[in-house]
């Protein structure tokens, strides 16, 4: 063969798989162009604050903090569900209530500290329209114990060993 064959041949190839290249980079770039875009027409959900201490507080006290949020993103915000990690711990939200961009509301988080002495640490999970779809606020506290109710709990612990 010629070597002129093999020139033309190896610039043939060069030439294919550098339009490939570029054709596969351009598609990459108008895909995460296309994202961001999307993404860009979302709420955006921002506390003040993500998580609240109530520092050392008695057993039996009903404790409750407001997170105040605001909607920073170009379309309405929902919050479809919020839950708490156990039943001592109760949201109270704006639930299916659209907030428009630049709007500021509020979810209560109330907590129970019945029965629940030491340290406590409690989420509140929400279900957004967001980007990510879920927010996590952390509430934590340390329950003194009840000194009556702790003596029930000892007796009924030393009654479960005998």
């Amino acid at each position: 063969m010629k070597p002129w064959i093999f020139a033309l041949l190896g610039l043939f190839i060069i030439s294919c798989t550098g339009n490939a290249a570029k054709k596969v980079k351009q598609e990459n770039i108008a895909q995460v162009e296309a994202r961001q875009e999307a993404n860009s027409d979302l709420p955006v959900l921002s506390f003040d604050k993500n998580e609240h201490d109530f520092g050392t507080i008695n057993e039996g006290d009903v404790v409750e903090t407001a997170f105040i949020f605001t909607n920073t993103g170009t379309s309405d915000l929902t919050i479809l569900d919020a839950r708490g990690s156990c039943g001592c711990t109760v949201p109270e939200y704006p639930k299916n209530t659209p907030i428009a961009p630049g709007e500021t509301s509020e979810i209560k988080v109330k907590f129970d500290s019945a029965n629940k002495p030491g340290n406590q640490t409690k989420t509140v999970t929400l279900t957004t329209n967001t980007e990510r779809g879920r927010e996590i606020l952390r509430i934590k506290t340390v329950v003194t114990a009840d000194p009556v109710k702790e003596k029930q709990r000892q007796a009924a612990r030393n009654q479960a060993t005998n």
